[in-house]
């Protein structure tokens, strides 16, 4: 007797381990996106506070609240520049690996590696913008006051 069952069924069950993988990875990736922007509002906690006389010196001789703010961003923002330079060949040549064990092949942009790394660095940003600007829009008065 032959067994016979339709084409979805079959196509379903061939990717059915593809589609728990998909959705482990997603769940693993949400709990470390999360866990990333946990440990920068801890890193920048620190840093505002181990930075709070030199930020309220600047204030003091005049420095904008905005400059402070740009000053705090940049020191966040350049190893996540940093790690992104790193990680495009190495996400490049796995993403490449991973694509060539299916049947039909699909080109890998070259675009989406920036827009991957302007996302985080967008999200580095927000994450850490906050906090910048609740040490920067701080009293200098009040960092200077016990020296």
């Amino acid at each position: 007797m032959i067994a016979r069952s339709f084409v979805s069924a079959y196509l379903e069950e061939l990717y059915r381990s593809l589609n728990r993988n998909t959705a482990i990875f997603a769940s693993f990736s949400a709990l470390a996106i999360l866990l990333a922007c946990l440990g920068l509002i801890g890193l920048s906690i620190a840093t505002a506070d181990r930075r709070i006389k030199e930020i309220g010196v600047r204030e003091a001789m005049g420095a904008s609240t905005l400059q402070i703010l740009r000053l705090l961003l940049w020191q966040f923002s350049k190893p996540v520049l940093i790690a992104n330079v790193v990680a495009w060949p190495i996400a490049w040549w796995s993403m490449r690996r991973w694509l060539d064990g299916f049947a039909y092949h699909v080109p890998l942009n070259f675009w989406l590696f920036p827009a991957a790394g302007f996302l985080v660095l967008v999200l580095g940003v927000l994450t850490v913008g906050a906090q910048s600007f609740f040490a920067a829009s701080q009293q200098p008065i009040k960092a200077l006051r016990y020296e």
